[in-house]
């Protein structure tokens, strides 16, 4: 394990980013941020708070944010990406040439490529090439930048195809704190924290429209199972929906007013058009893009997404918002246990796949 007064880079300057920045450096461990615009880089150096992505939380002396990519990578133990998922592949690509070849690469964004379909893990097998999977790993889980930086008790999970890289990641952000798990599945967990991103814009559209907590309830419940189907079919392992990137994910997602995703959706609830909705919201709203991969991948694998089906239309088609709720109720008659039945067939097929 490199010592700790190795720096850490993160590529990225938002909420999410500078949360990361503050726990590391809490840590004793220096941190180099990357920032695309000078004016955010220079506000934060001076005032040491992110006044425009999360006022109120200040940073140790020990991070300090630059708009040189080439030197904020250079000589960094570990590189953590923190940019919104369509900018993945251009901030990874423009920082391949200058990472250090023992450097731990953690991807921190939530989504799917919107144009090519693909998980964020197969963006970067493609730019950095399949040798360099042993070395990357994903962070997500139920995870506030606006309570992580601020000390608040958080739990998380770091998945990755070789353990010892997610166990590396998990000494670097574990704190009193702020509680790191590992899990082999980067599928399951990478698809986890993208999918809940659009059933927090349903529930916020519903809490929007003046709702209440049983719609709420159903649609992250059946939500949560559609999420799994897909998974099922992009061959992650089901049971990690049942963890801190499924469900624990969903919950903080749909319920809290820091979720972008979920106030967007109030917005849209409300009666406001889907542009009006983000201005609202100043922020990215991954769960928008993720709608719209989300609803292509349930056609490419034959897989029934419901929820998704109906945001679509409301994103994205215009449907009034109350029309897709009322859709969404009169589906014909389902025997729940049957989905659950199939889930436990397939996952015990795939483990006899493996082991055979």
């Amino acid at each position: 394990m490199a010592v700790v007064n190795e720096k850490v880079a993160i590529l990225g300057a938002g909420s999410w980013a500078t949360a990361l920045a503050v726990l590391l450096a809490g840590k004793g461990i220096p941190v180099e941020m990357w920032a695309r615009r000078a004016g955010l880089a220079a506000q934060i150096n001076s005032e040491r708070q992110n006044s425009r992505y999360l006022p109120g939380v200040y940073l140790p002396p020990g991070v300090q944010v630059n708009v040189d990519l080439s030197a904020v990578v250079k000589n960094a133990r570990a590189v953590i990406y923190s940019v919104p998922s369509h900018a993945f592949r251009e901030v990874l690509r423009a920082s391949l040439p200058y990472l250090s070849p023992r450097a731990l690469l953690i991807n921190a964004a939530k989504g799917i490529e919107e144009d090519s379909l693909l998980p964020l893990s197969r963006v970067f097998a493609g730019e950095a090439g399949e040798e360099n999977n042993s070395r990357y790993v994903v962070l997500s889980g139920p995870s506030h930048a606006e309570e992580v930086g601020r000390g608040m008790p958080t739990a998380v999970v770091v998945a990755s195809r070789n353990m010892a890289a997610a166990e590396a990641a998990q000494e670097l952000f574990m704190t009193g704190s702020f509680r790191v798990y590992t899990n082999p599945d980067v599928a399951g967990v990478e698809l986890g924290g993208a999918l809940k991103n659009i059933i927090a814009l349903g529930t916020g559209i519903a809490d929007g429209l003046g709702f209440g907590d049983n719609t709420k309830a159903a649609l992250m419940t059946r939500g949560l199972a559609e999420i799994t189907r897909l998974g099922l079919a992009m061959g992650a392992n089901p049971l990690t929906f049942a963890g801190l990137a499924g469900v624990g994910d969903l919950i903080v997602t749909c319920t809290s007013m820091h979720s972008r995703n979920r106030r967007a959706g109030i917005e849209i609830g409300r009666g406001k058009s889907l542009s009006e909705a983000i201005s609202a919201v100043q922020m990215v709203v991954e769960g928008v893009r993720t709608t719209r991969a989300a609803y292509r991948l349930a056609g490419r694998y034959g897989v029934e997404m419901p929820i998704t089906e109906q945001m679509y239309r409301v994103l994205f088609e215009g449907m009034p918002p109350r029309e897709a709720v009322i859709n969404l109720m009169s589906r014909g008659r389902r025997r729940e246990m049957e989905e659950v039945a199939l889930a436990a067939v397939q996952l015990r097929e795939k483990n006899y796949q493996n082991y055979k």
